[in-house]
């Protein structure tokens, strides 16, 4: 019997989201206000992180930058601050290192309060095919790319379940959702994200937690400089401010995001261009698109 009323719930639950997402077509989502918000993004130092904060900043919000490279956080917080920013914080940290993600978690929470928007953000990447790559290389591709969300959802994910406010966004990638050519350890770590990502989503919501919101981004390709020297049989990696304009919509949906409305963005013969580039996620939908094979 609870299997016959769960699998009715599931069904009902898809016509529902199917409806609503066409009536978002034609009756846009209203956007909620995050002015005020104070909003950590990790690598903000240059590419995604920092055009992140430039639309943040327009926002109102309070900003908090997270980087390794220190010079570039400070050319991101001057952008920031003419892009409306009232108040912009930045801090050097290594993701890779837990001790010190926690030691700076506790530094932003002293001077600037609790996060309320978490952008997990940084990424690295080695371009080298499995056998070649350095030991050292892989660990710490899955130390930046996975193990560092852990840490700082568990830094400060308490403060917003307590309040039952905020929002989780992980950067995940494309390669986190399908297996490409000479990025085992890339592919894997960020497979690791999106997995995680997910099952917090989904321990939040069977918690009741649903003031705190979960966002996964997946982007194809988006030439920030990581990608530099790839190859592609279809289309080039993506600039990144094209890339970054179709996420805004979603970071400041007040409800989990429904398919449909993705796949309108992001029409399957024209996955490749720039302006389709984006694919997010929000749990429990999950949408699956084609992507090109990369070549080195």
């Amino acid at each position: 019997m609870n299997f016959l009323l769960e699998t009715i719930q599931v069904l009902l639950l898809s016509i529902w989201y199917n409806v609503e997402s066409f009536i978002h077509l034609f009756i846009p989502i209203k956007k909620k206000n995050i002015a005020g918000e104070v909003v950590l993004i990790s690598g903000s130092g240059s590419g995604i992180g920092r055009l992140m904060a430039q639309e943040f900043a327009a926002l109102g919000t309070v900003l908090v930058l997270w980087d390794i490279n220190q010079e570039g956080m400070k050319e991101t917080a001057r952008l920031a601050k003419q892009s409306g920013a009232s108040r912009v914080h930045y801090y050097l940290c290594d993701c890779s290192d837990k001790n010190e993600v926690y030691r700076v978690a506790d530094q932003v929470k002293r001077e600037v309060g609790d996060v309320s928007i978490l952008v997990n953000n940084a990424g690295i990447v080695t371009g080298k095919k499995f056998m070649d790559a350095p030991d050292s290389l892989i660990e710490k591709t899955v130390e930046v790319n996975t193990m560092a969300h852990f840490w700082t959802y568990k830094a400060f994910l308490p403060a917003m379940i307590a309040n039952n406010h905020g929002h989780l966004v992980s950067i995940a990638s494309s390669a986190g959702l399908i297996g490409v050519n000479g990025l085992a350890d890339y592919c894997a770590s960020k497979f690791a994200a999106v997995g995680f990502a997910e099952s917090v989503g989904l321990e939040l919501v069977a918690t009741g937690k649903d003031g705190v919101k979960t966002t996964i981004v997946c982007p194809y390709f988006i030439n920030t400089g990581m990608f530099d020297g790839c190859q592609t049989k279809s289309s080039p990696p993506a600039p990144a401010s094209p890339a970054v304009l179709p996420w805004q919509y979603h970071f400041l949906s007040p409800k989990p995001f429904n398919s449909k409305h993705s796949l309108s963005m992001c029409p399957l013969h024209t996955i490749n261009s720039p302006k389709c580039c984006g694919y997010v996620l929000q749990a429990p939908v999950t949408v699956h698109l084609p992507l090109p094979v990369y070549q080195y």
